[in-house]
């Protein structure tokens, strides 16, 4: 099994959930389109680690909702035993600023400016979700035996990785403003 199906299985063994519902839940952390989801869920409902549930609508087709199986609690647990593979990087930004010198100061400065923008958004996202968590539960998440505990966890990483990535957009900026264009 590849990372992403352990990823569907962790979702659905917190809740049941639709392919739609599943692709909205890995979106901040992991990112998966319709057509990676959808045969992936067939196939692990064929191989017996998921089992769905037909659920009637009367405005649209009937959805399915997965749920885990023992046998993907099982392949669930080994996988989360092990260490985990090396980060793998995939941001757009790295490689333009890789090639910042074929641009101009103008649009270098520009696409730092954006990207703090980004930032700053997720950030403010991250953290409004953080504190209705913060005032909507029995304890305070942070503790590891919250049921909210991972999904607070992975909000203060988002909040820290936005912290960040300002910081270093901003010391970039800082260095362009010596550019002679």
């Amino acid at each position: 099994m590849n990372t992403l199906a352990y990823g569907l299985l962790g979702l659905v063994a917190r809740t049941p959930s639709s392919g739609y519902d599943l692709m909205l839940q890995l979106q901040p952390y992991w990112q998966a389109k319709h057509s990676q989801i959808y045969p992936l869920l067939a196939k692990l409902e064929q191989e017996g680690y998921m089992q769905f549930t037909r659920v009637h609508q009367t405005d649209r087709p009937d959805k399915k909702v997965y749920s885990i199986t023992e046998k993907g609690e099982i392949a669930l647990k080994l996988w989360l035993a092990e260490p985990p593979a090396e980060p793998v990087t995939r941001d757009e930004m790295v490689l333009k600023a890789y090639c910042l010198q074929l641009t101009d100061a103008k649009s270098a400065r520009a696409l730092f400016t954006s990207r703090i923008e980004q930032c700053k958004e997720h950030m403010q996202m991250y953290e409004h979700v953080m504190q209705e968590m913060e005032q909507q539960s029995d304890g305070h998440p942070n503790d590891p035996n919250h049921p909210a505990f991972s999904d607070y966890i992975l909000l203060s990483w988002g909040v820290r990785r936005m912290k960040e990535d300002v910081k270093w957009c901003e010391w970039v900026l800082e260095l362009l403003e010596k550019r002679k264009d």
